[in-house]
């Protein structure tokens, strides 16, 4: 009696780990079919435009976004650009949800997605040398769905920056 209990146990437990995840790929497939790629794309940082709504969030330096109003002016890291590059990768990819979309040249892309509702945000990250083993970076979080984010956004990008900050100093 004892063994056929541990079995419906075990059985249920897969059956329920099974609806959950596939109701979230339903969700996934969902929100791409209503709204199109969850990857909302690349960013010019130099002529970057900020939305009208309240669902995005920006790290960025004056003089590499002189376009846009960022919510907060990043720090100058003491480690050269690969490595806070590497660093901002371990951060991003450590975080549930969040995966690599596009590595390019001189940016890389994250679709995060929201663990209960599976909303997508893009976050675009580019870093900038600074010289003398020193950088800096642009980061740009924005939602796909919804008009107001909550700040979910803004808040992502500022624990990302204070980890960095972190491991920066560790080198």
């Amino acid at each position: 009696m004892r063994k056929k209990a541990v079995a419906i146990g075990l059985v249920s437990v897969g059956l329920g780990y099974g609806l959950w995840r596939g109701w979230e790929t339903g969700l996934e497939r969902s929100w791409q079919g209503l709204f199109g790629s969850p990857d909302l794309g690349p960013v010019e940082f130099a002529t970057l435009r900020r939305r009208a709504t309240p669902n995005d969030a920006l790290i960025c330096s004056a003089d590499n976004c002189p376009g846009a109003q960022p919510d907060l002016e990043p720090p100058v890291f003491p480690v050269p650009g690969a490595r806070l590059r590497s660093i901002v990768s371990e951060i991003a990819l450590a975080e549930p949800g969040t995966s690599l979309v596009d590595r390019g040249e001189e940016q890389d892309r994250y679709l995060v997605r929201t663990r209960f509702m599976r909303f997508p945000d893009t976050v675009v990250v580019q870093v900038f040398d600074r010289g003398e083993d020193t950088s800096t970076l642009a980061l740009y979080s924005r939602s796909q769905i919804g008009r107001s984010d909550f700040g979910v956004n803004r808040r992502r990008l500022e624990r990302w920056v204070a980890r960095l900050s972190m491991l920066a100093a560790r080198g």
